[in-house]
C-alpha cells in the first residue's frame, strides 16, 4: 500500500475543500454515510446515570473508554502524523514548536511528557536542549509515557531514524502507563506536558491530579490541545469542515473514517477553556493561564505546582 506524505495529503485536502470540487466531498460523505452510522451530535446531552462517560458523541460506561481508545490509538499509530496533519490541515507541527518554547525547558529539566508515544513533543525537547548552553554539564531526564505500546515503538523506530536515542547529558525511557493512575514517585519531575491526549482520558480530574503529584515544587504543568474558535462564525465554518471533510479524508486517505469521526466528536466534547481552567486550578495548580493557537483552534494550558 502506497504512503502519501504530508504534503500530498494537505494538497489533497485543499483540493476537496475548493468550491470547484465540493461535490467530490459530499459524494464521498454520501456514500460512506450509507455504510457506517453516524454518531448523533448530542454534544451537550449530559450523563445522568453513574460511572458513564462519553466516546465522541456515545455514552459509554467508564470501564469501557480505556479499550475503545486504545483501539484507535492502535489503529492509527502508523499514520499518527497524518492524521494530525488532517486535524490540523498541518498547522499541528508550528503549534508543537509553540508549545516548546513556552516550557523553555534548561539543563537539568526532569520532564514527563504524557501521551507522548510518537515522540513530536519528545524529540522537540531533545532538540531544543541541544541548543541551550549546559556549560555544568547538568543532566537532563526525558520520560515518554503513553499507555498505548504501539504508538512508543513507533516513536522508539522514529527517534533511531532521527538519531535522538542518544543525546549527550540526556537519558531517555519510554514507558507503557497509565496517566490516570502514574507509577511515579511524588516529587518526581521538574516539568509535565500532555499533547492532544488529554481528552481521550477517561477521567480528566485523576490525569490532572496525578500530574499535579509527580510534579516537583514549581514544577510546571503544560497541556496542548484542540480548543473551540472564541469567534461564533468561524467556529460554524470549522465545525462544517471538522464534519463533512475530516472523516471522509480519514477514510480516502487511512481507511478509517470511524477513528476520525470519534476525534472531531471528542474536540467537541472536551471542555470549554475557561472550565478546563478551573479543573487544572481544583487539582492544585496556581498561576493557571491558557494562550489560543491559531484564533482558538488549539490551545496551551499552563499551571504551576508551588
Amino acid at each position: 500500500e502506497d504512503k502519501i506524505t504530508s504534503r500530498e495529503m494537505i494538497s489533497k485536502i485543499r483540493l476537496l475543500a475548493n468550491n470547484s470540487h465540493g461535490s467530490a466531498v459530499k459524494l464521498c460523505v454520501r456514500h460512506l454515510r450509507n455504510q457506517i452510522p453516524l454518531a448523533t451530535h448530542a454534544k451537550d446531552a449530559p450523563n445522568t446515570q453513574e460511572n458513564l462517560t462519553h466516546f465522541g458523541f456515545e455514552s459509554i460506561r467508564e470501564d469501557e473508554k480505556a479499550t475503545k481508545v486504545h483501539k484507535v490509538f492502535e489503529d492509527v499509530a502508523q499514520s499518527y502524523d497524518l492524521m494530525n496533519d488532517v486535524m490540523s490541515v498541518g498547522i499541528h507541527r508550528l503549534w508543537k514548536d509553540a508549545f516548546m518554547e513556552e516550557l523553555g525547558p534548561t539543563p537539568g529539566t526532569k520532564l514527563l511528557d504524557m501521551a507522548g508515544g510518537t515522540g513530536d513533543i519528545a524529540f522537540r525537547f531533545l532538540k531544543y536542549l541541544a541548543n541551550v548552553q549546559n556549560p555544568e554539564n547538568k543532566e537532563s531526564h526525558l520520560t515518554i509515557g503513553d499507555i498505548n505500546q504501539h504508538m512508543l515503538d513507533v516513536g522508539k523506530e522514529r527517534a533511531e531514524k532521527l538519531g535522538l536515542t542518544k543525546i549527550p547529558n540526556c537519558t531517555t525511557d519510554w514507558v507503557c502507563v497509565d496517566a490516570e493512575n502514574l507509577p511515579f514517585d511524588a516529587n518526581t519531575f521538574t516539568a509535565y506536558t500532555i499533547s492532544f491526549g488529554i481528552r481521550n482520558c477517561t477521567r480528566i480530574d485523576k490525569v490532572l491530579s496525578e500530574a499535579h503529584r509527580v510534579l516537583v515544587p514549581g514544577g510546571r504543568f503544560l497541556c496542548l490541545e484542540f480548543s473551540q474558535l472564541s469567534n461564533e462564525t468561524l467556529q460554524k465554518i470549522y465545525d462544517k469542515y471538522s464534519f463533512e471533510v475530516i472523516p471522509p479524508m480519514g477514510q480516502i486517505l487511512a481507511g478509517q473514517w470511524q477513528h476520525y469521526q470519534y476525534l472531531v466528536e471528542s474536540i467537541r466534547r472536551f471542555p470549554q477553556k475557561d472550565h478546563f481552567a478551573n479543573m487544572i486550578r481544583t487539582a492544585g495548580f496556581t498561576h493557571v493561564t491558557y494562550r489560543d493557537l491559531t484564533l482558538g483552534i488549539s490551545c496551551i494550558h499552563s499551571g504551576f505546582k508551588l
